[in-house]
């Protein structure tokens, strides 16, 4: 008993008495029970706005939402993937040996890509703009972490999706298809960039990553015109580069 607190109060008592309080959101955007690819889905609300609607603390109140984004996509379940490179031998969705599936078990298996929670392997596949776009849209990104980047140093190139088309028509950036139907039936559009073929976990700073990783990065902003703050090259600590926040 001695543990149960007003949450709402306590919360809202800590940030008038200017302690900096960080709020992580549980799952990833597109599992948001309201805006994500229902019905895969979640039951909470788990963008930015869950700060409010969760925790209690006024929308005002926020000062910042960094959003973490590994340097590939993944999705843990079923639902459509427009990316996707994994096929049902690691638990994906594409077509046994289909062409790209050998990078999508390299992005598993490199990745440690398995469910914390459930165990089950998740699906991998290039990069999905829209997919962040859409994110940023809902969420309202001041800046984004980009993580993992490591997972991608032994590919001869590295392809973004960089928007989508449905029956011929590009659709606008932040526009996804509103049902699984049509989503299920995007097709990405890629654009491929030169890899980088080396080690970057040794990297100590995000000035030391070589050319290619650092135009991967750029990039990046240039896709989502969200400025990235961070770099991850490994799974320590001290491998999340600062790139400027």
């Amino acid at each position: 008993q001695d543990m149960i607190v007003d949450g709402v109060q306590y919360v809202n008592e800590a940030y008038n008495s200017g302690k900096k309080l960080i709020s992580e959101g549980a799952n990833a955007a597109m599992l948001d029970v309201d805006f994500g690819t229902y019905p895969f889905v979640t039951s909470s609300t788990t963008t930015s706005g869950g700060i409010a609607t969760g925790l209690g603390l006024a929308p005002q109140k926020i000062d910042s939402v960094i959003g973490v984004v590994k340097a590939y996509t993944t999705r843990v379940g079923w639902g459509p993937f427009p990316t996707e490179l994994t096929d049902d031998t690691c638990g994906g969705m594409v077509e046994r040996g289909a062409p790209g599936t050998d990078i999508g078990r390299h992005l598993q298996e490199v990745g440690f890509e398995i469910g914390v929670t459930t165990g089950r392997k998740r699906r991998c596949g290039w990069l999905d703009i829209p997919v962040v776009r859409y994110g940023n849209m809902v969420n309202g990104y001041t800046s984004v972490n980009i993580t993992k980047l490591d997972v991608l140093d032994q590919l001869d190139e590295v392809q973004i999706c960089k928007a989508y088309t449905i029956n011929g028509q590009e659709l606008a950036p932040g526009v996804m298809p509103s049902t699984i139907d049509e989503l299920d039936r995007v097709e990405p559009v890629y654009e491929t960039l030169p890899g980088w073929k080396e080690d970057i976990s040794q990297c100590k700073s995000y000035d030391s990553l070589p050319e290619n990783a650092k135009k991967y990065i750029a990039r990046i902003e240039e896709l989502t015109g969200i400025p990235v703050s961070w770099v991850g090259t490994g799974p320590e600590r001290e491998a999340m580069l600062p790139k400027g926040f």
